[in-house]
């Protein structure tokens, strides 16, 4: 059986995206914080997969390298594992940004080094990043998170393009949502104004997407609509549309 390694899957996307795959029979090894809420996904998901759950902080990055050393033999991972801070930069607390910049990019980089090591050497597997579209422009307000999610779209690409190279077998796929309704928006204090996507609906659209070996993967329209517009729409000028959009987060 094909085991899945998901990060920050004890709520929101992670833990349907576990849901999703545990209805296709994948084995799951579990990775979060909370140990109440893996316990709980553990015990739901049991009756279709095995499922192991592991309580790490990944923003240690000892943390990250002791996961692969427990963890062997995985077909597909997942980093997830990931949250955002709000306000302007000069405000925003130093340690909890580093906290999330250790989360959302270190982590991320260990894993998908080690792991991909790994599957380069069997000559398969999958590794699926969790980025947002907000890694395809200039973030004010949520800075270091917008910059954050910009390095994993960039990694991703790199890893995509040298994997092309090499012929090898092992797929690499980068999500980029838009608003989703999850608990990231109380982890950042703020509040979506614009519709949010369910994590239901994401999940189960990434894992169909990212089994069909698509690289760039965008649920829903807005998410579409706005890597187009990135594309077209000069960074200072969307600097300032996205300061309007984030402003308004907190009214």
């Amino acid at each position: 059986m094909m085991k899945v390694l998901i990060t920050g899957a004890s709520s929101g996307i992670g833990r349907d995206m576990a849901r999703v795959l545990s209805e296709k029979g994948y084995d799951l090894v579990l990775i979060g914080r909370n140990v109440e809420r893996l316990n709980q996904i553990k015990n739901e998901l049991e009756k279709n997969s095995n499922v192991e759950t592991i309580s790490l902080d990944l923003s240690i990055k000892e943390n990250c390298i002791k996961l692969h050393d427990m963890v062997k033999d995985v077909d597909i991972l997942i980093n997830n594992a990931g949250f955002g801070v709000f306000g302007k930069f000069v405000d925003t607390d130093l340690e909890k940004e580093l906290n999330m910049l250790d989360t959302n990019i270190t982590a991320v980089h260990i894993l998908t080094k080690l792991y991909l090591k790994d599957m380069q050497e069997k000559n398969r597997g999958r590794i699926l990043n969790v980025a947002s579209v907000g890694g395809f422009m200039p973030g004010p307000l949520m800075d270091a998170y917008y910059a954050s999610k910009s390095y994993i779209v960039k990694l991703s690409e790199g890893i995509r393009a040298e994997l092309k190279k090499d012929k090898s077998n092992v797929k690499i796929s980068v999500l980029c949502p838009g608003p989703v309704d999850t608990n990231f928006n109380n982890t950042a204090g703020v509040k979506f104004n614009a519709p949010s996507l369910s994590s239901e609906y994401v999940a189960r659209y990434t894992i169909e997407k990212m089994l069909k070996n698509k690289f760039m993967i965008l649920p829903g329209i807005s998410a579409k609509f706005l890597k187009v517009i990135c594309k077209i729409i000069p960074n200072n000028i969307l600097s300032k549309f996205v300061f309007y959009v984030q402003e308004r987060k907190t009214r």
